[in-house]
């Protein structure tokens, strides 16, 4: 399997080569020159399998650089019930017939980015052991991808993290999870703007190849496919738990910010999942909605960014979203690197609503959307507790506000879980004035030592933090 980069770079890539790499040398994300056909007869047989087995199966589609044998050991030590607390990995919850939530956060920091954290860190340990080199990763981070990939990383031989984060914008919770951390090779950023700063900042470096090259920077954010790839393994195993036989088809309805999550879904999709509906759901950051109503990708000024209480997907720049519009616009490397790397930079936007293929954005690709607010927040977390017994977060529940807009008789509706609820307990109080439940182990974890630095949007000064401690490993 080769890979290739959205804005037009055909020089084949192996897939250890692009886990390392993060962004394409064109400043383009990478994607499977082909993506591998998944049949009824090949679902049957993946019914019976745990999910380490069904990981090892969907992972190996992709990845030819590593030993079999190696690779299904790495997926046995990422996906186990000490790791995830429940064998399953990534259970479904029935709300009712027909309406179901996926768990997807079980895992070391109770949010659906471990499930592919864990593995990354792994494949990253492992790798780098095999040439004898060292990483250090930068990233950037709304709220759960920091502290996953921190915790998955943290006393991982060869690998420094340099997280950045957008100051004082994330829960208490989730702050307390990163900065009091304070493994040697942990280095949390906090900069003074939002997350679409901190991501400008991660691609800025990224893009600089001879810093990038000289420091060794890699990256967790789901600009890397290999994240996006682990990601694409639960879509499965929610098919597979919510239906009987092969050909029957579900919807999936995720919570979006980045576009990562919910790109995924459309990697399974153009693998044949019967996929129905990709229910694209926001939060009043709603730029991907109003791209999915009317064709106009339009990202908004950090002070036009909303400060929400569903925090991790206050974002305005989707990255992945350029993969999708890679495929939409039939995989054409030039018309999405003047989308991407010229429209984009220099109005703010794109329209391609007259474009014909935009028509097939639903059609062909499944893809429809919708808008969470606040209040439909607090009502949707105080209906799922009242009805269905179950306290969810804010994230997933503006999932499950969009999701039950979208229902179809006799199609499963699959909401993907973000974190739990004692992430965000402020909002859980307000909609139903429960505390929700902390797990013994982040017990008072908000008064815990911190450590952080505060620094400007600035890209020379995170060069500079990283030359600075970037010493040996």
């Amino acid at each position: 399997m080769q890979y290739i980069s959205t804005r037009g770079d055909q020089s084949p890539k192996r897939f250890c080569d692009i886990l390392l790499a993060g962004l394409a040398p064109d400043g383009g994300l990478y994607l499977p020159e082909h993506y591998p056909q998944v049949t009824a007869a090949t679902l049957d047989v993946w019914r019976s399998l745990p999910y380490s087995e069904l990981a090892f199966e969907v992972l190996s589609l992709y990845i030819d650089d590593i030993p079999s044998a190696d690779l299904r050991a790495l997926c046995a030590k990422t996906y186990t019930q000490e790791v995830f607390g429940t064998e399953a990995i990534a259970p479904l919850t029935k709300l009712k017939d027909g309406f179901y939530i996926e768990g997807l956060s079980n895992g070391p920091t109770l949010a659906f980015k471990d499930m592919a954290m864990q593995l990354l860190g792994n494949l990253f340990e492992y790798e780098l052991a095999r040439r004898g080199e060292t990483l250090n990763i930068l990233g950037a981070t709304s709220g759960d991808t920091g502290s996953a990939a921190e915790y998955a990383m943290r006393g991982k031989s060869g690998v420094r993290v340099f997280m950045t984060s957008p100051h004082d914008r994330m829960s208490p919770f989730q702050q307390a999870q990163m900065f009091s951390l304070l493994d040697d090779n942990i280095h949390n950023i906090t900069i003074d703007g939002v997350f679409d700063d901190c991501q400008d900042i991660v691609k800025a470096v990224s893009s600089d190849l001879s810093f990038k090259t000289s420091m060794r920077i890699g990256t967790v954010n789901s600009i890397n496919w290999a994240r996006l790839m682990a990601q694409v393994v639960y879509y499965f195993a929610g098919y597979l738990q919510a239906t009987q036989t092969s050909d029957q088809r579900v919807s999936f309805a995720v919570p979006s910010g980045n576009f990562g999550n919910v790109c995924a879904g459309h990697v399974a999709r153009m693998m044949g999942l019967p996929i129905d509906k990709l229910v694209v759901a926001t939060n009043e950051n709603n730029v991907l909605d109003e791209f999915f109503r009317a064709g106009v990708y339009r990202v908004r000024a950090s002070a036009e960014t909303f400060e929400t209480s569903s925090p991790s997907m206050d974002i305005s720049k989707a990255s992945n979203f350029e993969r999708f519009v890679f495929d939409l616009m039939g995989r054409d490397g030039a018309a999405t690197k003047r989308l991407f790397d010229d429209s984009l930079r220099t109005t703010g936007s794109f329209d391609l609503s007259a474009e014909p293929a935009f028509a097939s954005v639903a059609t062909d690709y499944g893809f429809i959307s919708g808008t969470s607010t606040h209040a439909n927040r607090l009502a949707t977390i105080k209906s799922t507790l009242a009805d269905y017994g179950m306290l969810i977060d804010p994230h997933t529940a503006d999932g499950v506000k969009v999701a039950a807009e979208h229902l179809i008789p006799g199609v499963p509706m699959i909401v993907l879980e973000t974190a739990l609820p004692i992430k965000f307990a402020q909002t859980i109080v307000e909609a139903t004035g429960l505390q929700p439940p902390c797990p013994a182990k982040f017990e008072g974890i908000e008064n815990l030592p911190k450590r952080s630095v505060r620094m400007s949007a600035d890209v020379e000064g995170v060069k500079s933090f990283i030359r600075k401690h970037a010493g040996a490993l």
